[in-house]
């Protein structure tokens, strides 16, 4: 059982600081990757909660690695996300304000297959960016989307 899940049996569906971190993932023409969400139906990048004592950089690592079977190196630090716009409220009703580090790469080794949270994943241009992005990614995919000057 993960960290997430043990406090959520002490604390049920409470708001609670999660630290995450996400990796914006660019194939050589420059789109974006991005998996379909199985509870939601929503678009974001791989990541996922920081385990307690985790790196974060090999959080983002790991997570890559669980949602999609790629190996990234390269990582760049894009943004540190946090404040309302976060909030999330899960489909289960767990609701988080989240602390999402969020890294950039193209360098990246495998082929992309979706895990079990995942229905499917499809390589974006940035000016096809699906509207059904994970609400607390949406602040995040926009400022990157506009920062290339594709916004």
């Amino acid at each position: 059982m993960d960290y997430i899940q043990s406090l959520r049996k002490i604390i049920g569906h409470t708001p609670i600081l999660m630290v995450g971190a996400a990796v914006l993932i660019l194939d050589s023409q420059g789109r974006l990757l991005l998996m379909k969400r199985t509870d939601s139906g929503c678009w974001g990048p791989p990541g996922g909660a920081v385990e307690p004592g985790e790196v974060i950089e090999a959080a983002a690592r790991r997570e890559v690695r669980e949602e999609t079977s790629l190996q990234v190196s390269g990582l760049s630090l894009f943004g540190v996300f946090s404040g309302p716009e976060l909030f999330y409220e899960y489909p289960n009703g767990d609701q988080v304000y989240n602390v999402t580090i969020v890294y950039v790469t193209q360098e990246w080794q495998g082929q992309v297959q979706a895990d079990e949270e995942h229905s499917t994943w499809r390589w974006f241009s940035m000016d096809e960016i699906p509207v059904d992005l994970s609400p607390p990614i949406r602040p995040v995919i926009d400022r990157y989307v506009k920062l290339t000057g594709n916004g």
